[in-house]
């Protein structure tokens, strides 16, 4: 077996194992060929919503119930969550935590993840770095590209009454162009022409009426 054949079974093998790293950071992938999205304005950090917002007395608070079922513990939630700050808005945090996604996601992918620290807990940033590491070590690069937001919707709602702390379990699906370079510029993984779908569900904890507006990301997964 020559030394290019060689070279060759090592840089898949790096990549095999990157992709695995990735779908246990951030979801999955999946190819498919459409026109692509506008892109969404620049990305700002997922803070605690300031909107005004009023309940018909004896009527449902519509701003849970487009987002969860009525009577489900996730409806419950949010509304202790509103009794706490009453300027906390679902929708409102549903526009903000989209826009966190591309800024989180592509500081990931763009291996630099300094400026978006502040809105990540001690386990995440460390997941992150350590697969950004890894990447430099082996001098792999990624070029990625975002497209857009598909579906931004909520899976699930937590409230502590010891802690006050919220929690919401977000489910997107994201659009980008993907690609892994080796040392020398040769796609190892991915294509930079294909637009392909990214599907996470991320978990953001906050402790509400807190004087700190910004939700963290606790959890990432599928």
């Amino acid at each position: 077996m020559n030394g290019n054949m060689i070279e060759l079974l090592v840089l898949a093998g790096i990549a095999v194992f990157l992709v695995l790293k990735l779908k246990n950071v951030l979801g999955t992938r999946e190819g498919f060929e459409k026109p692509p999205l506008p892109v969404p304005g620049q990305a700002e950090p997922v803070a605690a919503a300031r909107r005004d917002f009023e309940v018909i007395e004896g009527g449902p608070d519509r701003d849970i119930t487009d987002h969860v079922p009525e009577e489900s513990k996730a409806a419950a939630a949010l509304a202790k969550m509103k009794g706490v700050e009453p300027s906390f808005g679902v929708g409102d945090f549903l526009g903000g935590a989209k826009e966190a996604y591309e800024m989180i996601l592509m500081a990931f992918e763009n291996g630099d993840i300094d400026e978006v620290a502040p809105f990540l807990s001690k386990d995440v940033f460390e997941t992150f770095q350590e697969v950004i590491d890894l990447r430099k070590k082996e001098g792999l690069t990624v070029d990625a590209n975002f497209v857009g937001v598909r579906e931004t919707s909520l899976l699930d709602a937590e409230f502590n009454d010891a802690t006050n702390e919220g929690e919401l379990k977000i489910r997107f699906v994201g659009e980008l162009t993907y690609a892994v370079r080796d040392s020398a510029g040769d796609i190892v993984d991915g294509n930079p022409n294909e637009v392909k779908r990214q599907k996470d569900i991320w978990t953001f904890e906050r402790v509400m009426g807190s004087d700190n507006p910004n939700w963290q990301l606790v959890a990432t997964g599928e």
